[in-house]
């Protein structure tokens, strides 16, 4: 193992560093270690993402949504800690740590498809390292600017190595019109390094609209190139979409009346929990990074269930 004190991945650099290769695998397990097939792995370690359209059934989403519609009409959630608003006015924007907020999301975090395939891409056992859900809200939901998860993680969390997945479960339908997740094909296999020191307490800003820790234009350019384009996995609610921690991933305005609504669970391996931050002058909070609770995560309906 690597020395987890050294710096492989440096950005918030005073200078533009070039792009280079990431250092790390992106699928640890093979086709035999868990559900997804040989072909899905190849599609997740080419694209750096898996759309699974459809996954779950219309009772349990609306199970899912019920319970969101639950969280979401407590008059008092604006006021809480890990809970964002858009720039600009009191709607809701994002709700974090919601694994630890709502029984539903709790066992759904733990549903044996979705850890048993984050077990099998990161090949080993894993945690939550963060839960969120983002509500774009109709008319009023604000763009996310491109960026890779795993930069902010590993400058301001202290996050290692390239050896966590992202699993969005989509509750409202995504489509072209309310602000889908874009994503660069490919682009999760180069490291960009991002200029500029991370100012002090920088979620507080960058979680309404992220200025540090964005790429440059002409990176993002070269790798939608090289990608043959962007793509927007759009679909009905209940269909999963596993994104590696690097790819590179943004979001248009949501211009229509329909929420896009999508609950996230990051899946971190237990061997990669974060370290001082790498690029910040103290950790973030726990509700975007969990420190103190990185045992493996036990299925749903197991003797280990909380």
């Amino acid at each position: 193992m690597v020395d987890t004190n050294r710096d492989l991945y440096p950005s918030r650099t005073l200078h533009r560093v070039p792009m280079f290769d990431r250092l790390d695998p992106v699928v640890h397990g093979g086709a035999g270690d868990g559900p997804l097939d040989r072909e899905q792995l190849h599609r997740y370690e080419r694209d750096g993402f898996l759309f699974l359209p459809s996954f779950f059934g219309a009772d349990a989403v609306e199970h899912f949504r019920g319970e969101l519609q639950r969280l979401m009409s407590n008059p008092a959630l604006g006021m809480e800690d890990g809970v964002i608003t858009e720039p600009g006015s009191q709607e809701i924007r994002s709700v974090f740590a919601v694994h630890k907020r709502s029984r539903v999301f709790n066992h759904l975090c733990r549903h044996p498809f979705l850890l048993t395939a984050a077990r099998q891409i990161l090949g080993s056992d894993v945690y939550v390292h963060q839960s969120r859900i983002n509500y774009k809200p109709g008319f009023e939901g604000k763009g996310f600017n491109w960026h890779s998860d795993f930069e902010t993680w590993h400058t301001e969390d202290g996050m290692p190595y390239m050896r966590a997945v992202s699993c969005s479960i989509i509750l409202t339908p995504n489509t072209e019109f309310n602000g889908p997740l874009m994503l660069i094909p490919g682009s999760h296999r180069h490291f960009v390094p991002c200029v500029g020191e991370t100012p002090e307490d920088n979620y507080r800003t960058s979680l309404q609209k992220q200025d540090t820790g964005v790429p440059d234009r002409e990176t993002l350019t070269k790798l939608v190139r090289q990608a043959g384009g962007i793509q927007a996995p759009k679909g009905e609610p209940g269909s999963v979409l596993f994104f590696d921690c690097n790819v590179l991933h943004g979001s248009n305005a949501n211009m229509s009346p329909v929420p896009r609504s999508n609950v996230f669970f990051v899946y971190n391996s237990v061997a990669n929990a974060p370290r001082r931050p790498y690029g910040a002058s103290k950790p973030r909070p726990s509700f975007l990074s969990e420190r103190s609770d990185v045992r493996p995560l036990a299925e749903a309906g197991t003797s280990e269930d909380r």
